[in-house]
């Protein structure tokens, strides 16, 4: 994400913390890891094309990232997150991306049941601007019963290394 552009302020490789400090995207994102602060992307569209595959992918998880949230994603790209533990999500709106903004607070609305019934039902995200203001924005995902399980697992690999584990006996 280095090579990101801010939209409100056009700098590279530049983001704000809710106090107004700035910092590196890596930076920020070790930063909150370190507090436990969850965190998400707001994109553009085809976010992760031509990428480094699953590096791509496993760099937010590894920095705590929970939720891309996009216009669209690459293909791949998208599926790569699913496998890490990273929820992608793409505007029902696209206009609503005009919308959000750096030190926004945002929330889900029904993520967790999504995830706990395999992919059905809907998800929205509250947002809540630095004045207090609140709105909500619908979201689409694309998660599958299995893609679901990985990310309640925080990846494919946890997944299936918890069904390959063993019963000891005594």
């Amino acid at each position: 994400m280095i090579g990101a552009i801010n939209a409100e302020t056009g700098e590279t490789n530049v983001a704000y913390d809710i106090d107004g400090s700035k910092s590196s995207i890596p930076d920020l994102a070790k930063r909150w890891k370190e507090q436990g602060q969850n965190w998400l992307v707001v994109a553009e569209s085809n976010y992760g094309e031509g990428s480094a595959r699953e590096h791509a992918a496993l760099q937010p998880r590894y920095l705590g990232g929970q939720i891309i949230l996009s216009k669209s994603f690459a293909r791949i790209h998208e599926t790569n997150l699913k496998k890490q533990g990273v929820v992608p999500l793409t505007f029902a709106d696209e206009s609503d991306y005009d919308k959000i903004q750096a030190c926004d607070s945002v929330g889900t609305v029904g993520l967790y049941d999504v995830l706990q019934n395999g992919g059905k039902g809907d998800i929205t995200l509250k947002v809540t601007k630095q004045d207090g203001e609140t709105f909500d924005v619908p979201v689409k995902h694309t998660l599958s019963k299995n893609q679901c399980g990985f990310i309640l697992a925080g990846s494919a690999l946890n997944l299936l290394a918890k069904r390959g584990q063993m019963p000891t006996q005594s």
